[in-house]
């Protein structure tokens, strides 16, 4: 998705070459500097047994909060942008818990390869204007798929619903944008796979994504992503969102995602399918109510693996509180449960529960 975020800390501007002699200097040539510091405490009221709330053994199955009862940085990140004639780039260095979790499963297959490098980079790519509405990009970028943003300060409510969790937040390949008409833009992706920088095959990805601007308040999202895993098994997703905007102070989010993996033999296939909702309200310029209901089903553990012999399918539900008492400090609190149909939820002292609740607030800086 075109996750891009906001707040400039500078703005410089030098020529793009040397000017030949009484040629005016190119002033369009421009860097922006920015960045974004979100840092946490989170209460885990199931206690679980390592602080560690995303992984197995202590799993929870969402990147952040990623740790239990402890002060954190959630994301810190840093960033430059180029703006000039035909030309444009964004380079990003990130790090935090949720910038940990989720890049742990980075393949390395070589040398020269793996999470310790891939996680620093949040975004690092360079894009070429081939037409007044065609924008080609190469690196590192967002992802096409899903309604909410890698940062939190995008997002209507703090944390991220689990069809965000459970589709890829990042990409590394090359991907066409191209404004079709005022209302519709289209993104073509062609990427080495479901959310790796390093390769695990041969094989790449690709995806669409289209934006229809039915209105100045609705947008209507469509969105798709193929390709081959490891022994040739072929991944096929699909989703759909809207968002709505009925007056300035209310956001509504709806989206729906479901997805099918090939069996590595003649056996049947494995599919999973994840939907959520999500509302907004600003009761005033500083305060603003948000909440969320979503479901997650993933029968055959294609991408929530519990490490147990039951799945996770189950349900959640958020209510989050925002002030804001200065455009670029955001002091964000909410309360999220889960609620599924097994006992997969981890909790102290070795036993497990069909229900996980958390509270997490946060602190967060634009600039």
């Amino acid at each position: 998705m075109n996750r891009f975020s906001v707040g400039a800390l500078a703005l410089l501007a030098w020529p793009a070459a040397a000017p030949a002699q009484g040629t005016p200097p190119d002033t369009s040539f421009r860097v922006t500097f920015g960045g974004f510091v979100d840092t946490y405490y989170a209460y885990d009221f199931g206690t679980p047994p390592t602080l560690d709330r995303s992984f197995s053994g202590g799993a929870t199955f969402t990147t952040q909060p990623a740790r239990h009862n402890e002060f954190n940085v959630n994301l810190a990140y840093v960033e430059a942008l180029v703006s000039a004639h035909r030309i444009r780039g964004r380079l990003a260095l990130q790090a935090g818990t949720s910038v940990q979790s989720n890049y742990s499963a980075e393949p390395t297959v070589g040398v020269v390869s793996g999470p310790i490098l891939s996680r620093m980079l949040q975004e690092a790519y360079a894009g070429y204007q081939v037409t007044p509405s065609l924008w080609v990009d190469g690196g590192i970028f967002y992802s096409h798929m899903g309604m909410e943003s890698w940062a939190s300060k995008d997002n209507p409510i703090y944390t991220r619903s689990l069809t965000a969790e459970y589709s890829p937040y990042y990409s590394s390949g090359v991907r066409a944008i191209w404004a079709a008409t005022p209302k519709l833009t289209a993104h073509l992706h062609l990427v080495n796979g479901w959310q790796n920088i390093s390769e695990t095959n041969t094989d790449k990805g690709i995806g669409l994504r289209l934006d229809y601007a039915a209105s100045s308040a609705l947008t209507l999202t469509y969105y798709n992503f193929f390709n081959g895993e490891t022994e040739g098994r072929q991944r096929i997703f699909n989703g759909v969102g809207t968002k709505w905007t009925p007056d300035s102070r209310t956001t509504l989010i709806g989206q729906f995602d479901f997805g099918s993996l090939e069996a590595a033999d003649d056996g049947d296939g494995s599919t999973w399918y994840g939907f959520t909702l999500i509302g907004r309200r600003a009761l005033s310029d500083y305060v603003a109510i948000a909440g969320r209901f979503e479901r997650f089903d993933d029968e055959d553990q294609v991408n929530i693996v519990t490490g147990l012999g039951d799945p996770f399918r189950g349900n959640g539900a958020s209510i989050g509180f925002d002030v804001t008492p200065q455009s670029r400090f955001l002091w964000r609190t909410e309360l999220r449960g889960f609620f599924a149909e097994d006992s997969v939820f981890p909790e102290s002292g070795g036993s497990t529960s069909t229900s996980n609740v958390f509270l997490v607030s946060s602190f967060g800086l634009i600039f």
